[in-house]
């Protein structure tokens, strides 16, 4: 049985294409420059293809001219006076010399051909004459004549096709592409200042929403995007103003009823159903607390950045847990007061604590510091987190399926206060799982 192969395609590997650069400065810098070089190239080689034609014509004219004049002298010398002639006669592009010169073929190169037709013209119709080139050197022609008493004479022609450049051209020109190069640079650079001060602006624009405000001068078009960046900041700020009020009123006018229905509770004859409502009235109080705290950090804090004693804060702090019995632990020191917003560091630590404490049973907390900055980092030997909701659980009332329970389920707000007051520090608090089991946060503090 005969089996027949098929060639199977050969797999071609996609060349990489060409990418434009990232910035917008350097795509317009690199058009502007690329077009203006391209443009001064194109200028340079139709003036120098111009400069050839008239330099040819000119040496066409010349030679036509030189060359008569010179044949008709030498013709009316006496034969032993042409020798000592030949040098006064003798050019740049051309010299004569007594003799039959080198044969050769018939002359192939642009120019050679044009110098021998300008030749034939002007001596040709007075003496017989042949033109041929000279072998190795396309270029270079030689005019075989023969004057009246029959003496050779050949005209050696070497036609200059272009005069020779100026020391100073290349230097000129280099000066110019670098000129070019800091033009394009400046005019984009006065282009995407602005752009580059929005997002710069976007970017501060946290949660305290207390980004500097963009100047609205300059160009008609960078002026309104600015003064629309400005209201649009101003517009949010009030709207986050307004939700804050609205929560917090909220919150002010549910304390009465559930204090009156604790206070009920209080009052009634069965132990386990008042239980249960007690239960759920502090879990009611404490949604709308943390609700209303998540909504104040999500505005901002008023709080102000000062200089704070770093080793001393977080001591007081695991001494605090400690004092009530919880398993904390802290290493490391940084040995300098920073400066940062202490209750919002403070605020942080201690719901990274405490969910180190409600899934971990307990805390370790250490402090490293960096060449950039300082980190605070709580660990714990929890069962960690999944990596898919390791951001997911920065977000408002999301609870791991393992938490959905009343004495540690919590309302899902810790983390998401915690996010909230780190960014409104200018930190960033990350999660991780640990190789060895449990979670690691990690509070980076810029130095």
């Amino acid at each position: 049985m005969t089996l027949s192969t098929t060639p199977s395609p050969v797999l071609r590997l996609r060349q990489p294409r060409w990418h434009w650069p990232h910035s917008l400065f350097a795509r317009l810098a690199l058009i502007l420059f690329v077009g203006l070089a391209l443009a001064q190239a194109l200028s340079f080689w139709l003036t120098m293809t111009e400069r050839n034609r008239v330099t040819t014509n000119m040496m066409s004219v010349y030679i036509e001219s030189e060359v008569a004049s010179s044949v008709a002298l030498l013709d009316h010398l006496p034969a032993a006076e042409r020798a000592k002639w030949l040098p006064r006669l003798a050019r740049r592009s051309y010299r004569f010399e007594l003799g039959e010169g080198v044969p050769g073929g018939k002359p192939d190169a642009g120019l050679a051909m044009q110098v021998a037709r300008v030749i034939e013209d002007s001596i040709g119709v007075s003496y017989p004459l042949t033109v041929n080139s000279v072998p190795n050197h396309p270029d270079r022609l030689q005019v075989h004549v023969r004057l009246t008493d029959g003496s050779p004479l050949t005209i050696d022609v070497l036609p200059i096709p272009t005069l020779p450049l100026s020391g100073w051209l290349p230097a000129v020109l280099v000066l110019q592409l670098l000129m070019i190069a800091g033009c394009c640079w400046l005019a984009v650079r006065v282009a995407t200042r602005p752009l580059n001060a929005l997002a710069n602006a976007a970017d501060t624009l946290g949660p305290d929403l207390r980004a500097d405000r963009l100047n609205e001068d300059g160009p008609s078009e960078v002026a309104r995007a600015a003064r629309a960046f400005n209201a649009m900041q101003d517009r949010i700020g009030g709207y986050m103003t307004e939700r804050m009020q609205i929560l917090a009123a909220i919150s002010h006018d549910l304390q009465t009823p559930i204090t009156r229905m604790r206070l009920r509770v209080d009052t009634m004859d069965d132990q386990t159903a008042a239980t249960r409502l007690q239960q759920d009235l502090r879990e009611m109080e404490s949604l709308v607390k943390e609700g209303v705290t998540y909504a104040r950090t999500l505005h901002g804090t008023s709080e102000a950045p000062c200089k704070v004693d770093l080793d001393a804060l977080l001591d007081s702090l695991v001494c605090d847990y400690v004092d009530a019995g919880a398993p904390v632990t802290l290493t490391g020191q940084v040995g300098h007061p920073i400066v940062t917003r202490p209750q919002a560091l403070r605020r942080i630590v201690g719901n990274l604590v405490d969910n180190a404490l409600k899934y971990g049973n307990e805390a370790q907390l250490r402090v490293n510091t960096r060449a950039s900055g300082i980190d605070v980092v709580v660990t714990d030997r929890g069962p960690g987190i999944p990596e898919d909701m390791l951001d997911a659980v920065f977000a408002p009332f999301v609870r791991l399926e393992t938490s959905r329970n009343r004495n540690t389920g919590g309302t899902g707000l810790g983390l998401a206060i915690a996010r909230q007051l780190a960014q409104a520090m200018d930190a960033t608090l990350t999660l991780r799982n640990r190789e060895s089991g449990g979670l690691e946060a990690r509070l980076s503090l810029k130095a």
